[in-house]
């Protein structure tokens, strides 16, 4: 019995020693796994140990974090399995019902002849875009543009999932986000006194995400590809519930179009350039002949000198309208018109009526915007500028961040290209007076719980 007792005794502490060796291990197999970290990955696809696949983990994350040190950027985008699709284009016709569903007219596009559709493409809910080539495209740079373009992220900017191509028109199929276009944040037509945006904080929310998705597109993709979006307006910008936050519309669809290849302008630039005709959905098209629009199919087949642009009225910098080349320069334009048109709440341009000429005088966002700032006559700067910005925000807004937003707006709207900010600096500016302003509702937020009685006591 005492000897059984003993074995009993002599077995209790294998246990014990078992448990307590996966303690010490990993003392000890630090100072040897750097080495021969060969057998280790042999033996991680045959050993079934949990504590040796850990250990094993390890070894290679080690050596991957090692080797993404010496890899640049660049060629880690190109690792990335975010291949873009190419649709076929019976998947489009499917998914759009042949293009007879009903076409999403809430969403954003260039234009109100732009058809664009909400569907389930891939098990993904997508909205699709009918868009027409502006000039001739080789397949393999287009496949090359559509790769660089789908691997850009960004939290302010829609993402592009693919494309398909059908004759003279490309399907740009992006991922759907629900919300309204800031166009109509700012003005319903149904209730002019209404505003989604009715507290300036939450207009500096929409004005940081656009500086930021803007200088993103410009300078921080990391693609080595000087992107234009070219397609920045009010209308083109989705406000998201319940924070909210800005997204753009249509990157890429510049690049992919053929709307700006600068080297072909260039050399298109000496041509004949056709007056340019207001269209009545506020389109703008340069041509050199009034039926240019129907006959662009024979202008993109021929070698043709005439140049072909699409702008929007009231968001086209002057170098834009005189050349048809879009770059950043001409995106910033259309982002100081974006700005003083959310600071302000008005269209681009406005009609008024004139009792001295008897005539309706078109007045624009960037005048009203001088007048406001400038020196002069009319109760002082701080007042006229109190009743430039939007009247709904109910006067309670720091008057010196207005202030200071206005003059960036009257900047990006300079009529020299060359004198306008770039996006990096305005996108500083506007996140520090974005703190500046959620510190300033804080404050009034505090103040306005304080009670104050008037009663005898």
């Amino acid at each position: 019995m005492c000897k059984t007792k003993m074995a009993v005794r002599a077995s209790d502490p294998t246990p014990i020693s078992t448990q307590t060796r996966p303690t010490q291990s990993p003392r000890t197999r630090p100072t040897q796994s750097p080495r021969p970290q060969p057998t280790a990955i042999t033996t991680a696809s045959t050993s079934s140990n949990p504590s040796t696949s850990n250990t094993i983990n390890y070894t290679t994350t080690t050596t991957s974090s090692t080797l993404s040190n010496r890899t640049s950027l660049s060629s880690l985008r190109d690792s990335l399995s975010q291949n873009p699709n190419l649709y076929d284009i019976s998947e489009i016709r499917t998914a759009t019902n042949n293009f007879l569903s009903k076409r999403h007219s809430s969403s954003s596009s260039s234009s109100s002849s732009t058809a664009c559709w909400r569907c389930n493409l891939r098990n993904n809910d997508t909205i699709i875009f009918q868009r027409k080539f502006r000039r001739k495209i080789v397949m393999s740079q287009l496949k090359e543009q559509l790769s660089v373009i789908c691997r850009s992220n960004h939290s302010s900017v829609i993402k592009l999932l693919g494309a398909s191509i059908s004759g003279d028109y490309i399907y740009l199929v992006y991922e759907f986000i629900p919300g309204a276009n800031l166009s109509n944040c700012l003005r319903n037509s149904k209730n002019p006194n209404f505003t989604v945006l009715s507290t300036w904080v939450s207009r500096m929310q929409v004005a940081a995400d656009l500086a930021y998705g803007l200088d993103y597109i410009h300078n921080k993709t990391g693609l080595n590809v000087n992107l234009v979006h070219n397609h920045i307006k009010s209308s083109s910008i989705i406000v998201t519930e319940p924070s909210f936050n800005a997204k753009i519309c249509h990157f890429g669809c510049a690049q992919l179009c053929g709307e700006a290849d600068e080297n072909e302008m260039m050399m298109k630039k000496k041509s004949k350039i056709g007056e340019i005709t207001e269209v009545d959905d506020d389109v703008v098209e340069s041509s050199t002949s009034p039926g240019s629009l129907k006959g662009s199919k024979e202008l993109a087949r021929s070698n043709s000198g005439a140049m072909q642009f699409e702008g929007v009225r009231g968001y086209m910098s002057p170098e834009y309208q005189a050349t048809g080349i879009a770059t950043q320069k001409s995106d910033v334009f259309a982002f100081g018109v974006v700005l003083l048109e959310l600071l302000s709440g008005e269209e681009p341009f406005k009609y008024r009526y004139d009792k001295s000429r008897g005539d309706f005088m078109r007045t624009s966002v960037l005048e009203t915007a001088r007048a406001a700032i400038v020196d002069g006559d009319g109760g002082g700067r701080e007042g006229r500028l109190r009743r430039w910005i939007d009247g709904r925000l109910k006067d309670s807004f720091p008057v010196e961040v207005a202030e200071k937003m206005t003059r960036v707006g009257l900047d990006c709207v300079e009529a020299d290209p060359d004198k306008r900010p770039d996006m990096g600096r305005v996108a500083g500016k506007i996140s520090r007076w974005y703190l500046e302003s959620r510190k300033w509702a804080e404050n009034l937020r505090f103040s306005d719980q304080i009670s104050v009685s008037l009663a005898p006591r």
